[in-house]
């Protein structure tokens, strides 16, 4: 079990997310003193504290129309530290829980029991299902408004365990939590008000939940950041390429290969600021030291043999950012990993409709929050990997030439397609 795990969190506008976050950090102690009395001191009328404003500091930039961003917030208990993820609810800002949920191992997605599964909802767990986030929470919020209700749960529970089936989700992989975050029921305590809920906690999931790192257990895969050659008395020849293992193991004497060129050599040494290693995993910043002199540079990818075929053509799935339009044609550039190249959009094939999830055919275009499958041609050869089996190197961003803005999120190979998703009914969202 990972010690560290990160979680996103997503739901429509006043399902309570900012309460549940704030719950979480008060009841874990993750809050000081002096914060508390601001918002103590900020809560109207008296009475309990709104925890809402322990996690609202946007709240400001709303009311002045400044586009929200992601919020990471940062927490611990004995068993386990969080990287919390906390995406805004507001439909406009689905780019944002793209943003969010790209890291996250888990997911937790909040409805209002009043309310249920919703349009918001439906459009939340397909781009989960869409970056293959590999486990789910559905907070079924606010019980004590329907009076702590057994079946107003169950009713929402069966629909979204519906919704994830479809998309391909095992049952394991997701679970459904009846809770109250004002009053702070099933969030960090037990509930009293509803015996027949003998399930874990909120904290207590999180807490347990058996979760690997992205690309834990994938192939090897490292893009070089620079080439460290320091020139002194002491190391006239030492040549290392730096960098961030992005997935996968690397040990000393691996044999490995130099992408987009081909060339295989073995690993010599890894070294590090506090000394060398005899193993590097995912998630650290190495430096590798190889058995021969290739043509190494920043952009170059190194590899276990065998995976990243270097390609000029593609098909890919979009989540699209920008106010302004994708159409077929457009020429953009595309960053993967360390490494930046031209590209054009050969062909715009279909478009999930996040209404109804259904797949559009040749949809034309894409606009701001769509997600869609394009087909992209490259002016180098790229060592790409499917996307389902390498996040890190299946994964890139679409840039302005011009203005340089990051236009889309892009995932390579089919996954829009990949799932039933036009089997989804909508009846009840």
């Amino acid at each position: 079990m990972s010690d560290l795990l990160r979680l996103a969190t997503a739901g429509s506008v006043d399902d309570g997310k900012s309460t549940l976050v704030g719950r979480l950090l008060y009841d874990t102690k993750s809050v000081l003193a002096d914060q508390m009395e601001a918002v103590e001191r900020a809560t109207v009328g008296g009475g309990d504290p709104d925890l809402s404003l322990l996690v609202d500091g946007l709240r400001s930039e709303r009311e002045q129309g400044i586009t929200i961003d992601v919020a990471y917030r940062y927490f611990a208990t004995p068993q386990r530290s969080f990287v919390l993820a906390d995406t805004p609810g507001h439909v406009q800002y689905t780019r944002n829980t793209v943003t969010g949920a790209s890291t996250a191992s888990l997911a937790v997605l909040l409805v209002d029991a009043r309310s249920g599964i919703v349009e918001q909802t439906r459009r939340h767990v397909a781009v989960m299902g869409l970056l293959r986030v590999p486990r789910l929470v559905l907070a079924v919020n606010k019980m004590d408004l329907v009076d702590f209700d057994e079946n107003t749960y169950w009713r929402i529970a069966k629909e979204f365990f519906g919704l994830t089936e479809a998309l391909g989700y095992p049952e394991d992989a997701v679970v459904a939590i009846p809770l109250s975050a004002k009053k702070g029921d099933n969030v960090v305590l037990s509930s009293e008000n509803m015996p027949w809920y003998e399930g874990p906690t909120l904290l207590e999931h999180l807490e347990s939940v058996p979760v690997e790192g992205a690309d834990h257990g994938a192939p090897f895969r490292f893009p070089v950041q620079y080439v460290v050659r320091p020139r002194t008395d002491d190391h006239p020849d030492y040549r290392g390429y730096a960098g961030l293992v992005a997935a996968g193991t690397v040990r000393v004497g691996d044999e490995i290969a130099v992408l987009p060129d081909g060339h295989r050599t073995r690993v010599e040494g890894i070294d590090t600021f506090d000394g060398e290693l005899e193993s590097a995993h995912v998630g650290q910043s190495v430096v590798l030291r190889l058995a021969d002199d290739l043509g190494v540079a920043r952009g170059s990818l190194l590899a276990a043999p065998g995976g990243a075929e270097p390609v000029t053509e593609f098909d890919a799935t979009l989540a699209w950012l920008h106010e302004k339009p994708l159409r077929p044609g457009a020429r953009l550039l595309l960053k993967h990993g360390t490494r930046t190249v031209q590209a054009i959009v050969a062909a715009v094939t279909h478009r999930l409709d996040t209404e109804t999830l259904s797949v559009v055919d040749e949809p034309g275009e894409l606009t701001i929050n769509d997600m869609g499958q394009v087909s992209l041609t490259v002016s180098e050869p790229l060592p790409l990997d499917e996307y389902d089996e390498v996040a890190a190197t299946g994964s890139f961003l679409l840039v302005d030439p011009q203005a340089g803005d990051t236009l889309a999120a892009g995932l390579v190979g089919r996954p829009l397609v990949a799932r039933p998703l036009h089997s989804l009914e909508t009846d009840g969202s």
